[in-house]
Order: structure tokens, then sequence, then C-alpha cells
């Protein structure tokens, strides 16, 4: 009976053992981010706007490739040329893997951001990047869906307006969803790392 007991015990152990040794084969690394990390996000799932070119997006527009998505308006003095031009730097970055990572622009000022306006803005960064618009009613949605604040603040002339917006950049990995929140001022370098992070999971 004792010895029965006995192997019973080192059964049990032998399959506790290696229930856990299974269970962690099956788990993948979690990936370590330079920016925020905000997997699992239940908002800015998507952009249902239309780009320079006239054509209506999706997130899942972009399967495969790493999305970089920043809000801002063409006649921004610093905050947005900074942004978009680090992530120009990232694509550099990348080497080939540069055709991995898709640039977005959503402009937060339709009124005087065109079609034409904001193709001529990408073509400075990138021209695989893209801008993307919509009318007051959806840019405010998108906005609101994304935790997006933008107000337009006067000018002494009425098209001398400037807007006021968040700054930051939203990172979505090859399935489109939403990984990370990388601050401004954080630097190609930091968002380089993550966009890397992202697409070694996918590899």
């Amino acid at each position: 009976m004792r010895k029965r007991n006995a192997l019973k015990t080192i059964a049990v152990a032998a399959l506790s053992v290696g229930g856990s040794a299974l269970f962690s084969a099956c788990t993948e690394k979690k990936a370590e981010f330079r920016g925020v990390d905000i997997t699992g996000a239940d908002y800015a799932r998507d952009l249902p706007l239309t780009d320079h070119n006239g054509q209506p997006r999706h997130i899942a527009d972009f399967a495969g490739k790493v999305v970089v998505v920043f809000f801002g308006f063409t006649q921004c003095p610093d905050v947005c040329p900074t942004s978009m031009q680090e992530l120009a730097e990232v694509k550099q970055m990348l080497g080939k893997d540069g055709e991995r990572l898709q640039g977005i622009f959503v402009t937060v000022d339709p009124e005087r951001d065109t079609p034409e306006v904001l193709k001529a803005y990408m073509t400075n960064f990138d021209p695989s990047f893209l801008a993307l618009r919509g009318t007051p009613e959806q840019l405010a949605a998108v906005a609101k869906d994304f935790k997006i604040y933008y107000k337009k603040v006067d000018g002494k002339t009425p098209t001398s307006y400037t807007m006021d917006h968040s700054a930051g950049s939203y990172v979505y990995d090859t399935a489109g969803r939403l990984r990370v929140y990388n601050r401004y001022g954080s630097g190609a370098q930091a968002l380089a790392s993550d966009v890397k992070a992202l697409l070694s999971e996918a590899a």
C-alpha cells in the first residue's frame, strides 16, 4: 500500500512539472516596449477616414505592417514636422524592414488641409506615408475614439488660426492591434525599438 502511494505521489509530481513546462512553452514572451504598453486597449480600434488619394481607409488595410498613427496639422510649426521627421528616420533605421512600416498622419485641420496639401506634406517626409482626413463630424468621432484633444485657436485673421492638439503616436502591430503609445519627445530611437519588437513578434 505504501509503495502504491509513493508511486502515485511521484506520478502526480511528474504531471505537475510536465504541465508547468508545457504551460511555459505555450506562453509567449511578452515584448518590452520603450513607449507605454497599451496592449488590449478597447479604444482606437479603427481609422474610418479617407486618405489624400481619395481612398477610404481602415487599419485592416495595412495587415502585415506595423502602423504608426499621429494626429496633427500641416501648418503646425514644430511638434508635427518633428514627429513626422522622426518617423521617417525610423523607417531608415529599419533598413529593408522599412517597407513593413506604415506612417499615417491624421489632420485635425481638414478646413485648410486639403488632399493636395496633405499629399505634398507627406512627400516632404516619405512618399509611402499617408495622410487621412474626414468631415468635421468624422474627425470628431475618430478623435473621441482615440482620446485625442484638439481645438481651434483664433489668430489675427480668419485663416491664420492655429490648432491645439494632443501630441503622441499610436503604434499597431502587424495584426492591426493597438499595442503602444509613444509620447512626443521620446525620440526616433525609442520608436524604432518598439517597431522592431513588434516586427520580431510577427517573424
